[in-house]
């Protein structure tokens, strides 16, 4: 318990020396309209080595399909650990924005009392230097009830301003300690938003290592003939979206806004997935949908699972150019389209931003953000 204790008493001195810091600096001195990508057709198997021929799994053993499937699934879960990190990221920006904010009010509030108190003792000095007599003292040596009178009109309006004074600095007094509150309540949201981050950091590293560790273990003709099968996969997916109709009355055009968000995102293709990047070397998914519609001007919450929550959605058929189409029940996943059935997106570790078939994967919702 004492452990607990002292542990609990070095995170408020920490909060507290970083709020009197922050204070201490605080105060010291395009696409043309309607233009569309053509959906992607069935992708060419890399060339693999004549010789040796890839061993057939051993029985018992998982297939390849197998295999592709529990990477690719792991690579989800990994998706899905990125977007709670993305989310306790931005909020612990957005905290630590807020305790600014507070440490400015606290300064302008600690410099309102400095006024209020130098007001005070001056209205006392005052009172001290008349002497302080009682009414009928001061009655009985004026000049004539007249003088008295005015006097005591006087004495009123300064006996109000001193209590208006005081009420003032009462007031204030009581906003820097609900500041004091409202900046202990922040640090603790911090608190907690670093140990989820942690979380889900240990989570994301720890799928992605076994994913890879998965991949690692293939022979090179495995791995090409592993790209052919994710990417026969997607093909398959995305022809039977197709073959359902899905497209048949999709015509929306790109609005301004959209196709500059659309001519950002195509620009990154070709460079790495990193979870948690938001360019411009790398990009995760929300971080390349983020990042582009705040290149068009419209800023978006960071993840796919804010995006999803906070973003108008659209009925599929009304989709244009430049809105967000999230995928998996999750939410995990998130890609911008394009036009023609297609979308931009950063598709997971180990991967570049590409085009992709809108309908490869599963969709839960379709999102604009220049509603």
């Amino acid at each position: 318990m004492g452990t607990v204790k002292r542990a609990s008493s070095r995170r408020r001195g920490a909060s507290a020396l970083t709020l009197l810091c922050a204070m201490a600096v605080l105060t010291a001195p395009g696409l043309a309209a309607g233009t569309a990508y053509a959906a992607p057709s069935a992708p060419a198997a890399p060339s693999a080595p004549a010789a040796p021929a890839a061993p057939l799994p051993e029985p018992g053993s998982k297939s390849l399909e197998q295999v592709r499937k529990e990477i690719e699934d792991l690579y989800r879960q990994a998706g899905s650990a990125t977007d709670a990190y993305n989310l306790a990221e931005s909020e612990t920006k957005a905290q630590s924005e807020r305790i600014v904010e507070i440490a400015k009010l606290v300064v302008a509030g600690q410099d309102r009392i400095s006024t209020l108190k130098d007001r005070a003792g001056a209205a006392a000095r005052a009172q001290y230097r008349s002497g302080g007599l009682p009414p009928g003292a001061r009655l009985a040596l004026s000049n004539s009830p007249s003088d008295f009178l005015d006097g005591t009109d006087r004495l009123r309006q300064g006996e109000k301003a001193t209590t208006d004074l005081l009420a003032e600095l009462n007031r204030t007094q009581g906003d820097l300690e609900r500041y004091a509150k409202d900046a202990g309540a922040l640090w603790q949201k911090m608190e907690d938003n670093r140990a989820k981050k942690e979380t889900a950091k240990k989570e994301i590293e720890e799928k992605i290592k076994t994913a890879e560790a998965l991949e690692s273990r293939l022979a090179a003709e495995e791995k090409a003939r592993l790209i052919q099968l994710e990417q026969d996969a997607q093909y398959q997916a995305q022809t039977a979206w197709l073959s359902s109709g899905a497209m048949k009355d999709v015509k929306g055009l790109a609005s301004d806004a959209g196709k500059r968000a659309v001519q950002f995102a195509t620009a990154q293709i070709g460079k790495p997935y990193v979870w948690g990047a938001v360019g411009p070397a790398s990009y995760d998914c929300s971080g390349l949908t983020s990042q582009a519609w705040l290149a068009a001007g419209r800023p978006i919450p960071r993840t796919s699972q804010e995006q999803l929550r906070l973003l108008p959605k659209v009925a599929l058929k009304d989709m244009r150019p430049g809105d967000l189409i999230i995928y998996f029940d999750d939410a995990s996943h998130v890609g911008m389209y394009v036009g023609d059935g297609a979308i931009v997106h950063a598709p997971r570790p180990g991967r570049n931003v590409t085009m992709a078939g809108a309908g490869s994967m599963p969709i839960k919702a379709v999102v604009r953000p220049d509603a």
